[in-house]
């Protein structure tokens, strides 16, 4: 009887602990898988913040890039339309000063008689500055006498500040021979001249930028090292 009760106590235990060790290893299998688990879901959630920032410091960048593209092109363009200004400002005022009596004595009248020689030539009429026209007027009268008698008509614009312009009375064919006339045509010449120079003037400034990228001044060799100490025999002064 003592015999059996020992090997039920025996079977218990044995049973007891075997159960005890499978329970064991379940949690730990377990915690094993949820560990790995969580290790996964660390990692990728690591992997994803990282392809996140990447892609944001390179979002950030290229619009950064922009930025200063964009700004190095405003001061490009303000720049060329600060100088094309000043340029068209200087323009009219040396064609206006060009335009003097001087210069319109001779020059309506030869632009008169040359509109005059055509035979499809109507009626014509000439526009000046009114006080370009009370100074010339009576020179003209004697120059264009011929043209005068044949209708030609001399008459004062307030909108001319300098120079005249030329064509038929009915207004179906004129030249337009005003300083601001001019000078505007001067300026649509020099503005892509100016236009062409500053792009010029940008690529040698890149040019510059990659030469200097490609030769660091800390490239440079190296100096060699100052001697110092005692001088070798054969340096030593001879008595």
């Amino acid at each position: 009887m003592d015999v059996q009760l020992q090997e039920l106590i025996d079977k218990i235990k044995r049973d007891g602990v075997s159960s005890a060790e499978n329970e064991a290893k379940e949690i730990v299998s377990k915690a094993e898988k949820q560990a790995a688990a969580i290790l996964k879901e660390a990692e990728e959630k690591a992997d994803s913040i990282i392809k996140n920032a990447r892609a944001e410091t390179e979002r950030m960048e290229k619009a950064s890039e922009d930025a200063i593209t964009q700004a190095g092109r405003n001061l490009i363009i303000s720049f060329r339309d600060g100088i094309n200004k000043e340029l068209s400002a200087l323009v009219s005022a040396e064609t206006e000063k060009v335009f003097d009596k001087d210069l319109l004595k001779k020059l309506v009248p030869e632009t008169v008689k040359a509109w005059a020689a055509n035979p499809d030539a109507k009626d014509v009429s000439v526009l000046l500055s009114a006080k370009d026209l009370k100074a010339l007027e009576t020179g003209f009268k004697t120059a264009l006498k011929a043209q005068i008698s044949k209708g030609l008509e001399i008459k004062a614009d307030a909108s001319l500040a300098s120079g005249f312009r030329i064509g038929a009375k009915d207004g179906s064919a004129f030249y337009d021979f005003s300083a601001d006339e001019v000078a505007g045509l001067f300026s649509a010449y020099l503005n892509p001249k100016t236009t062409e120079l500053m792009k010029k003037a940008a690529a040698g400034i890149s040019s510059t930028v990659e030469i200097k990228k490609e030769s660091p001044e800390d490239e440079a060799p190296a100096k060699a090292p100052a001697r110092r100490g005692r001088k070798p025999a054969a340096e030593k002064e001879t008595k």
